[in-house]
């Protein structure tokens, strides 16, 4: 159950703001919040109880002259010492103990006998009066307004009132009551009495009501208060963003708009060479990275990032991309090596998680340890490390992190200047790699100490009783010889995905319009269809609910949705029934893995595709 911390008003005037919890409005603490507060209200009433007890104490003084002796005086006087002392003891108690829901009954149970000893003082002086001859009338009466009074003072707390109300009453009634000279004024005590309890009763009810409406004003307030603190995070995260794209965007668009610039003879008379165009397309895949880190990292801090939680063949997906990573290792003169635990082989059951987000996690890993180690070897191992817990490390002999350095690497934008000086990236792979394990059950961990190297790690949930289905080949390895619907409205986008497939060994049939592509869908066999989401006249989500409910092959045909990123619109095609989705720009591996998902997803469902074999020329419309 949720609960706001808010200040409640001082106990007195030397004691500090007490804090107490704002429970939810109907929540079963809700009623103890509010008896919290009257025992604070019954405490700032104090003042005024001190001074009611100056003026009576001369009245007092009379009423214990009439004692029987001088023992029966020494006694009442000490009585009254030790409740003033019980006074200041249980006041000093509460500086070091202050009241709060969990300790809500302790407190009432001392308030409680706390003015359960003012009620026998009273008592004591009550039956002293009786006894005064012929002021005891009047000293009775005196001592009835007594108890009215005290009544007044524990109207705030329900519980008080209920218990010492009535027992400050007993004596002056009963003191009335045995009096013969008396006793017809004991019934008008007791209605003294019984009226002031009834306007005791209602001055609580009125109180518990504005009680109420200031714990509603204060958790509001705490909640405004956190809201503009949300709203101060994520204008700085905005501005972090802003910045880290500045950077990272001029800079790599700088060095690619260099080499194009070369290619096309501008201001330069030679070709540029195999090493200039390798490094404009690593700073271009680098700013795909940013741009992607940065995207996912955005819409993680709004809450709406969403995983699956379904069997994953974890050594499949380490292997995969430990094979992405092999070829820049390599280039570094990197040893990068692959191992999974034996035991891992005869173990029942598969990780939990999702297989994008994992291979995305470990992506990150493996490329930060490539990336910032400058030489000797990366070893990436599978291994169960609790009990229904799969451990994946990758460990690398890079230059190593301070503590205060790798608590640092978790933050958000937050960069090392001592390892990661001339190393493109954003700051934000190791924050977005944790908030995704920890979605999806997990968590990432990490040890590391200068000049030896660093360690991390990705645990994920173990179930015994999982099955992770596989076909016997790698899920990440498309089928070959597609011929491929592209539907992209984007003519520069099109074409790049018209690359990516023809290298892939793939036949492309392009359109811009949905329409288009529904009227193509009859005739010629197809493959698979690769659909945007923002189409003009219809759109991916309309055309794949569309294609669903047609009759025949077509209708079974996996489907591949494109989107800006949109978790919204991710969820909508999914709903439609598109197979799988990718983020655009669309990398070469992505895509790969979109089309494999797409067809083992088919596959699963029953409805295998057999890819057509190749035959004429591509058509492009």
């Amino acid at each position: 159950m949720q609960r706001l911390s808010v200040m409640v008003g001082p106990m007195n005037t030397a004691a500090a703001p007490a804090r107490i919890e704002v429970p939810q409005r109907h929540s079963p603490d809700w009623d103890r919040a509010i008896g919290l507060m009257g025992l604070e209200a019954q405490i700032q009433l104090l003042p005024y109880a001190l001074g009611f007890f100056g003026i009576s104490l001369p009245i007092m003084l009379t009423v214990v002259g009439y004692a029987p002796n001088a023992g029966w005086f020494f006694t009442s006087m000490a009585l009254y010492a030790l409740n003033w002392a019980a006074f200041y003891a249980i006041l000093d108690w509460r500086k070091s103990n202050r009241p709060s829901l969990s300790n809500l009954r302790l407190h009432t149970a001392i308030h409680i006998a706390a003015g359960l000893l003012w009620a026998l003082a009273l008592f004591q002086t009550a039956f002293y009066a009786r006894a005064a001859g012929p002021l005891a009338e009047v000293l009775l009466v005196l001592c009835t307004g007594a108890a009215v009074t005290v009544i007044f003072f524990l109207a705030p707390n329900l519980p008080n009132l209920l218990v010492v109300g009535p027992a400050t009453a007993v004596g002056p009634v009963l003191a009335l009551r045995t009096n013969p000279e008396t006793a017809g004024t004991a019934i008008y005590a007791v209605l003294a009495t019984v009226l002031a309890l009834a306007l005791a009763l209602i001055l609580n009810r009125h109180l518990r009501g504005h009680f109420a409406l200031s714990l509603e004003r204060e958790g509001l307030l705490v909640e405004r208060e956190g809201a503009l603190e949300e709203t101060r995070r994520l204008a700085k995260s905005r501005s972090d963003i802003l910045t880290t794209l500045s950077h990272e965007i001029r800079h790599g668009l700088s060095g690619v708009a260099h080499v194009l610039a070369g290619a096309v003879g501008a201001g330069s008379r030679g070709s540029p060479s195999r090493e200039q165009l390798r490094a404009a397309l690593a700073a271009a895949r680098d700013l795909v990275e940013v741009l992607d880190a940065t995207v996912d990292t955005e819409v993680a801090e709004t809450g709406r990032l969403t995983v699956q939680s379904e069997p994953l063949d974890a050594a499949q997906l380490v292997r995969d991309v430990v094979h992405l990573h092999r070829s820049a290792a390599q280039q570094k003169g990197l040893d990068l090596s692959f191992q999974v635990d034996p035991a891992l082989s005869g173990l029942a059951g598969a990780a939990i998680g999702d297989a994008t987000r994992v291979r995305q996690v470990l992506g990150n890993l493996v490329g930060n340890a490539v990336k910032y180690t400058p030489r000797g070897r990366i070893e990436v191992r599978a291994m169960g490390a609790a009990p229904a817990t799969l451990r994946i490390e990758v460990a690398d002999t890079g230059p190593g992190l301070t503590p205060e350095e790798l608590s640092l690497a978790f933050q958000p934008f937050e960069r090392i200047e001592r390892t990661g000086g001339g190393v493109a990236g954003a700051g934000v792979g190791l924050t977005l790699s944790r908030r995704l394990a920890r979605l999806m059950g997990g968590d990432i961990g990490a040890e590391s100490a200068p000049g030896v190297g660093s360690r991390f790690w990705l645990d994920l949930p173990w179930d015994a009783d999982a099955v992770c289905v596989t076909d016997g080949a790698s899920s990440s390895i498309p089928p070959q010889h597609l011929r491929v619907l592209v539907v992209e409205d984007d003519q520069l986008q099109s074409a790049m995905l018209r690359s990516h497939l023809e290298q892939m060994g793939h036949k492309v049939l392009a359109v811009t319009d949905a329409r288009r592509a529904l009227d193509l869908l009859d005739m010629g066999p197809l493959d698979l269809l690769l659909i945007e989401a923002d189409l003009p006249a219809l759109s991916g989500v309309d055309m794949i609910a569309r294609i669903r409910g047609l009759t025949g092959p077509v209708a079974d045909l996996p489907i591949v949705a494109m989107s800006e990123g949109s978790v919204d619109q991710v969820q909508a095609m999914r709903q439609a029934g598109a197979d799988a989705t990718l983020c655009k720009p669309v990398a070469l591996a992505a895509l790969g893995r979109a089309m494999a998902e797409a067809f083992t997803l088919r596959r699963q469902a029953g409805r295998a595709i057999t890819p057509v074999p190749l035959a004429g020329t591509d058509r492009a419309a």
